[in-house]
């Protein structure tokens, strides 16, 4: 059986993030552009008689910081060794990068066999969730004068900027709309929601303080009218936790946040919501 790997084009990321709907991953409407402009040459693809049947991503966070994800291989071409030739490809275009990813369960033992160390639980909460927009002056829909503010923000958080990637991400457009909450020209929290296959996802959602992460929260819910809302949360995080109970989400899945390499010490007591289980 020959197997070839090669980059991915930018038209096949739409059938990639078909294929994560279908493992019922619940990708976002407008996610393409974002995540191709994280990094256009870290998504791969596995052809078999010239015909696409895996991939996986590998998105470059600078020199120092990357992050795999979209790890499928069609079910008829599992156990062929396709897996093996896309995960080998995928971890030379890492170098000597710390890498991240979100794993699932079952997946979870053969990444510590690769040399990835598990830092913590990720958990999606979703729900029906409806909020009255908050009477808060410091709340402000996200413009793009707010960007290069977020970009440093974004950075507390994440083990690298990724302007690139944001500078996609917090376009307002029908699919996808962002918060900020400031103190004068200081940003204390922001967030996305954004439209999904299934609901909503809001990814991220950052705040200095809980109470500024439930503002935050309840004006993205707000701005879609509501509905079914989706927020992965890392599982130290309990103020995350509390403030998914009382907006009536409850646990539906979960991963485990690996690194190869040193894991990095973010401030997970300020995450309240990763960006997505695809680029960290």
């Amino acid at each position: 059986m020959d197997i070839e790997i090669r980059r991915a084009y930018r038209d096949e990321l739409a059938d990639i993030l078909d294929w994560a709907a279908a493992e019922g991953w619940n990708p976002g409407l407008g996610d393409a552009a974002p995540f191709w402009a994280a990094d256009p040459e870290g998504y791969l693809v596995a052809e078999v008689d010239k015909q696409p049947v895996g991939s996986i991503s590998l998105v470059r966070y600078g020199e120092d910081y990357a992050f795999l994800g979209f790890f499928i291989v069609q079910a008829a071409m599992r156990g062929k060794g396709v897996g093996r030739r896309l995960w080998d490809a995928a971890m030379e275009l890492a170098g000597g990068r710390v890498v991240g990813l979100d794993g699932v369960a079952a997946r979870q033992e053969a990444y510590r066999k690769s040399g990835f160390t598990h830092a913590h639980a990720n958990i999606r909460h979703g729900g029906q969730a409806q909020c009255t927009a908050p009477s808060d002056p410091r709340l402000t829909a996200v413009s793009p004068v707010h960007v290069p503010l977020i970009v440093d923000y974004d950075a507390r958080f994440v083990p690298a900027r990724r302007e690139a990637f944001l500078r996609e991400w917090l376009k307002e457009q029908e699919t996808r709309q962002s918060v900020a909450l400031l103190q004068g020209t200081k940003i204390t929290g922001y967030g996305t929601i954004r439209a999904c296959r299934e609901g909503f996802k809001i990814g991220p959602l950052f705040s200095d303080t809980d109470i500024g992460a439930d503002l935050v929260f309840r004006a993205l819910v707000a701005a879609v009218g509501g509905g079914q809302v989706f927020v992965d949360i890392p599982e130290p995080n309990g103020e995350a936790k509390a403030l998914c109970v009382r907006h009536g989400l409850s646990p539906v899945f979960e991963t485990a946040r690996m690194y190869r390499g040193t894991v990095p010490d973010l401030p997970l007591d300020h995450i309240y919501g990763i960006t997505t289980f695809e680029l960290g």
